[in-house]
């Protein structure tokens, strides 16, 4: 009984660890504009902006860009790099359309899907059209994994104390 005891306990312990921290899930947002772009310059007007989910568990990284006021896209990767560094493209990204927009997911291996999304400030989005071949637009990464619980919000008005929300109350 004793050894059926410790070996459950060692299971749950197991698959609490495969679906800990390391592994929850992230969204990341980021705001691009020309001025941002390393080694400048780039197109001056131009902006945009994505969203990165990333999943550390199974290594996807899905995004949704839609680059506005520059040419028209010739490349999009996510860069390693922190502000005001160009650095080594980690995931190329589908070439964004003619209205600018980019939507796709792609596997990479888990330990970059970790690292974006628990130090996602080291790496950046970037988009190139024709006039900027080194890049028009880029814009750093920011967020980061989100809480798993649910029913559960902090109340600024209690300073910081867990509630459950509204929703999950009989």
């Amino acid at each position: 009984m004793l050894r059926a005891v410790l070996i459950g306990g060692t299971m749950l312990l197991t698959a609490g660890c495969a679906a800990g921290p390391q592994n929850q899930r992230a969204t990341l947002l980021v705001s691009m504009t020309g001025i941002q772009e390393v080694p400048g310059p780039g197109a001056a007007d131009g902006n945009g902006t994505v969203e990165v989910r990333v999943d550390p568990g199974s290594g996807q990284v899905c995004w949704n860009l839609y680059a506005r006021a520059i040419g028209p896209a010739t490349a999009a990767h996510i860069h390693r790099g922190p502000a005001g560094v160009a650095g080594p493209v980690v995931l190329m990204l589908t070439t964004p359309d003619a209205a600018g927009r980019s939507q796709g997911c792609a596997t990479v291996d888990p330990a970059l899907a970790r690292e974006l999304a628990y130090r996602g400030y080291e790496f950046y989005v970037n988009v190139h059209d024709a006039a900027h071949p080194a890049g028009a637009i880029r814009g750093q990464l920011r967020g980061g994994p989100r809480p798993r619980e649910r029913g559960v919000r902090i109340s600024p008005s209690s300073a910081g104390s867990l509630l459950p929300s509204p929703s999950s109350q009989p």
